[in-house]
């Protein structure tokens, strides 16, 4: 199996929709169960991970189609980067090497008022300064960071294995 086989394998794209469920299901478990409310910078995360869901979906859709599954593979790389950008942003203000503070608004668009919508699950409750320990002794901050990078390398490979695959004229596919 190649890499290009990988990245159009409906258990690819079945694998990262389950990874953002369960990313989900863990910050809802902190914050019902163990009352580890988020804050606004983990809010946006909650946002990267919805956006990784539909994207695995839109992925397993078009799994199949060479283009949109070139394009599939960039919109993830995208996310995991902007999950990057907001993990590594959230683990400054954890270990104080980044100055500022987060307020509690999350600076959303009244066209995508997530946090109106559905407050259970996307609006802040508490200011940002640090994140819980996770069971390997990391900070959740630490582990969205790592999964940021890996998400972002990840699909960064895949979509490149696409496209060469796509360049090349692979009438397989």
């Amino acid at each position: 199996m190649t890499l290009a086989d990988t990245g159009k394998s409906s258990w690819y794209w079945l694998a990262l929709a389950g990874l953002g469920v369960a990313m989900e299901g863990i910050a809802l478990f902190y914050q019902y169960r163990l009352d580890y409310w988020p804050c606004v910078l983990c809010i946006h995360v909650r946002i990267w991970t919805l956006a990784l869901i539909l994207a695995a979906l839109f992925g397993l859709l078009t799994r199949r189609h060479r283009a949109l599954n070139l394009a599939s593979h960039a919109l993830t790389a995208g996310i995991g980067i902007g999950l990057l950008e907001r993990a590594w942003k959230l683990l400054g203000v954890e270990r104080g090497t980044l100055e500022g503070s987060c307020s509690m608004d999350t600076g959303l668009p009244a066209w995508f008022a997530l946090d109106k919508w559905l407050p259970s699950v996307f609006e802040p409750q508490t200011p940002c300064g640090y994140t819980p320990d996770l069971p390997l002794g990391i900070t959740m901050a630490e582990g969205l960071v790592a999964i940021g990078a890996l998400l972002s390398l990840a699909a960064g490979g895949l979509m490149l294995a696409a496209w060469q695959r796509k360049r090349g004229g692979d009438k397989t596919y």
